[in-house]
């Protein structure tokens, strides 16, 4: 475990994160700093706690919208092998 800092809407936050996940733990923070940012410049007069809930609806409706598509593609892929798999039992059954 490592023992990093991470600035978000001005504030450091320190975490502890695996090895691994350092750079990876920076460039999230680095992109919820960037929305709130955002949402920030937008809604000037509105407390950080709003700011910061539609900020988080946005990044959630990403990762939704995103799991969408990847389902939509493995539907996809699932079909895609299906066909493959037919067409190699008739040529199998064909040449047997």
């Amino acid at each position: 475990m490592q023992s990093i800092k991470v600035t978000v809407l001005g504030k450091q936050i320190p975490l502890k994160v695996d090895d691994a996940e350092v750079e990876n733990t920076r460039k999230i923070a680095q992109y919820v700093d960037e929305k709130f940012k955002l949402y920030r410049n937008q809604l000037a007069n509105q407390p950080d706690s709003t700011v910061m809930i539609l900020a988080c609806l946005s990044i959630a409706e990403e990762v939704f919208e995103l799991q969408a598509q990847l389902n939509r593609i493995e539907d996809r892929e699932n079909e895609l092998m299906e066909q493959v798999n037919d067409k190699l039992e008739n040529f199998i059954s064909e040449i047997l």
